[in-house]
């Protein structure tokens, strides 16, 4: 019992300070919101779950292995778009 006692603050503050990375979890798998340039066909693509979704169809169909869209080289994000360009009727 005294070992209990003895331990129980750690545990307790451990818990405390672990809480807020348990409970966002997956939400914090992708900033949303933001907004990229697409300077070829001169619109911007807004972030969210939409074009998330088009994103990850996109690298499955063009075999990549996923990575975030603002560190893939310049002439892959123009390959992406002109997809996506392709695809816009999808959208609505």
């Amino acid at each position: 019992m005294r070992f209990l006692f003895r331990h129980l603050p750690s545990v307790v503050l451990a818990a405390a300070l672990a809480s807020p990375v348990i409970i966002t979890g997956c939400a914090a798998r992708v900033s949303t919101g933001y907004r990229i340039y697409d300077p070829d066909y001169g619109d911007y693509h807004v972030w969210d779950d939409n074009e998330f979704g088009f994103y990850n169809r996109w690298e499955g169909e063009t075999h990549r292995e996923h990575r975030d869209f603002r560190r893939r080289p310049r002439d892959e994000q123009k390959e992406y778009f002109a997809w996506r360009h392709d695809h816009d009727r999808e959208r609505r």
